[in-house]
């Protein structure tokens, strides 16, 4: 079945899953960080505070979304997805009406939670759920709700920051997803099979080993930890790097500006490479493709240390984007084909917190070596070295038999 065929025969449900993961932004770190400046004037916080402030945050909603995250395996889609969008559209308004420092990190907790985490779980888990013979199309073409709204929203709440002050902007934002986001999750998953606890999808693959993993079962399997390093890196690193991209610039002798033109090839990247992933994990298994998803994020590490020529930021920046492209679709299905579906949900919700939490960290580690005087290229390689180990624990945790423990 062509990409054509497939999205108009899932039109509706495929559409969830985008509309979910762009709104997913209103939480990531990229989109909240436009609103940083003002945020720390009102409020009279230095870099330092805020980013602290943030960081509890993040962690906090990380071990959070363990226990909320797995209460998708329980509810039927269509309402998990509701709870889940009035939630991030009461963040949007926590924020704006924050008075103090508690109610601001307890708005940008909500923000965190609903967003970066259960809102992107809610999406992803129900496509992985609900297709089987094509799960890597559907993961690949819900996961292009990212880079369109990177493409979009940051142009948008400059200038609607530029007209209404960053509090009224977040009214609005409130306003604009209470009006549209909930009215159209739910007309777009009305009458859906697809959308019960555990529906069966079609052309359903057997069970692995024909056992039922639950959350418990993964933790005490080796092969969740050998390939865990290989699930966090993108995420830990990419950030990481990127929350510190000032620095780079500045120690290679680009300007920001080129710096921001480079994240244009990192977007498309990571979308082109997404739609691309898709086809092959359908064709081969998303873990025949797992031992390779890290190479092209170790090459644009490699380049960063070979020269400060400005070709390099783009080509640092798109095979950034391939990684990305090709992780979060992989692993994504991954899980599934590994564990199975009958808890899919609570172990999503485990491994989608433990990706935030190494999101929360890498940024706080790699500045406080910066400070000890590590310099861009020292760190790159120092990346470079986890990439290759952790991509070589990969083929043996799916070589290792390892018996299931039946519920």
């Amino acid at each position: 079945m062509s990409y054509l065929q497939f999205v108009l025969r899932n039109r509706r449900f495929l559409a969830f899953g985008v509309l979910m993961t762009m709104a997913s932004s209103f939480g990531q770190t990229y989109f909240v960080a436009l609103f940083g400046a003002d945020i720390r004037a009102e409020f009279g916080l230095g870099h330092g505070s805020f980013g602290f402030i943030y960081s509890i945050a993040t962690v906090v909603s990380a071990g959070c979304l363990i226990w909320v995250g797995r209460l998708i395996d329980e509810m039927p889609l269509r309402r998990y997805a509701v709870f889940v969008c009035t939630g991030l559209i009461a963040a949007t308004f926590a924020l704006a009406f924050a008075q103090t420092i508690v109610f601001l990190f307890l708005a940008l907790f909500a923000l965190r939670l609903t967003g970066q985490g259960l809102m992107t779980h809610t999406a992803i888990t129900g496509m992985v759920r609900g297709f089987s013979a094509t799960r890597g199309k559907a993961v690949s073409i819900a996961n292009l709700g990212m880079p369109l709204a990177e493409g979009t929203f940051p142009i948008m709440a400059v200038a609607i920051t530029a007209t209404l002050g960053w509090r009224h902007s977040w009214i609005l934002f409130g306003v604009g997803l209470s009006v549209l986001l909930v009215p159209t999750v739910l007309w777009l998953l009305r009458d859906d099979g697809r959308t019960a606890p555990n529906a069966t999808p079609a052309a359903p693959l057997p069970e692995p080993a024909g056992r039922r993993w639950t959350r418990g079962d993964v933790l005490r399997d080796p092969r969740f930890y050998l390939v865990l390093p290989a699930v966090l890196a993108p995420s830990f690193i990419i950030t990481g790097m990127f929350f510190h991209q000032v620095h780079l610039a500045d120690s290679k002798g680009w300007s920001l500006t080129l710096l921001a033109t480079a994240f244009i090839g990192f977007s498309a990247a990571h979308s082109l490479t997404g739609l691309a992933t898709g086809p092959a994990i359908d064709r081969f298994g998303a873990t025949r493709l797992m031992p390779y998803v890290l190479l092209p994020l170790g090459c644009g590490l490699l380049l960063l240390t070979l020269s400060g020529h400005p070709a390099i930021a783009f080509g640092y920046m798109i095979a950034a984007g391939i990684g990305a492209g090709i992780a979060s679709t992989t692993v994504a299905a991954m899980w599934a084909e590994v564990y199975g579906l009958a808890h899919l949900g609570a172990i999503r919700a485990l491994t989608t917190s433990l990706g935030v939490l190494s999101s929360a960290l890498s940024p706080v580690l790699f500045g406080w070596m910066i400070d000890l005087g590590v310099s861009m290229d020292r760190l790159a390689l120092m990346n470079l070295a986890y990439v290759l180990l952790a991509a070589a624990l990969v083929p043996l945790a799916f070589r290792r038999a390892v018996a299931a423990r039946p519920v």
